[in-house]
């Protein structure tokens, strides 16, 4: 009889075991509600990379009306960016699980893909020129890459508080959100299966700087044509 309470009891015990373990898993896909502050800070810097638009010495005579080089930063807003930026929100805020899925959705309706461009001029007058250009590529070692986008600022993108990345807002910077199409002209991917890194290009005036990410494998399902009806 004792060994048979003993059997029962450890089956209960076992049972509610489980169900505990199993209210504290997230559901498939939503393991960002999960995350940590270390890990939240790691996946969110994970896309972020320093570049420079110009060379770091301009021997000519420094004109006033423009720099002679730009400190460049980009972050990635990959789905784990985003995520990472809600979960943040959340850990910070205090917000329910429910508020932080609908803060990546928000994110998430914004079309193609979304990168936060940082610019803080050096020397010079300080302002960066509006018809300033950022362009996205696959990085092809020794040539030029053959598929290429423009592009397009969208000031209003910085409203969409999971589009604001995990890093505090460094004043220097003039920051910008800009929106590449994930598709060329032509309509084909813009990354192929045999890339496995993109590079970001911003020309200021006739300086060139870039920056560079490992293409995440989030990104590669929505180089696919959208399904037809």
């Amino acid at each position: 009889m004792y060994s048979l309470r003993l059997l029962l009891g450890l089956l209960l015990w076992c049972g509610s075991c489980c169900l505990l373990i199993g209210q504290a898993v997230p559901p498939p896909g939503e393991d960002y509600l999960s995350w940590n502050a270390n890990r939240t800070a790691a996946v969110g810097r994970s896309m972020r990379a320093n570049g420079q638009v110009g060379r770091s010495i301009d021997l000519r005579v420094i004109r006033t009306e423009r720099s002679y080089n730009y400190k460049l930063r980009g972050t990635w807003l990959t789905p784990e960016v985003i995520q990472a930026t809600a979960r943040l929100a959340q850990l910070s805020q205090g917000l329910s699980d429910e508020q932080t899925r609908a803060l990546v959705a928000e994110a998430e309706a914004v079309q193609d893909t979304v990168v936060l461009v940082e610019i803080d001029p050096r020397e010079g007058s300080g302002v960066i020129p509006l018809d300033w250009t950022a362009m996205l590529r696959p990085r092809v070692e020794g040539a030029e890459a053959s598929r290429s986008v423009k592009g397009t600022s969208v000031p209003k993108l910085r409203d969409v508080r999971a589009l604001a990345g995990t890093e505090r807002r460094d004043y220097a910077y003039d920051v910008f959100w800009v929106v590449f199409p994930l598709r060329t002209a032509d309509g084909q991917p813009l990354f192929s299966e045999a890339d496995g890194e993109a590079e970001l290009l911003v020309r200021i005036y006739d300086k060139v700087g870039k920056v560079r990410w490992p293409i995440p494998e989030s990104i590669r399902p929505r180089l696919l044509p959208a399904p037809s009806r």
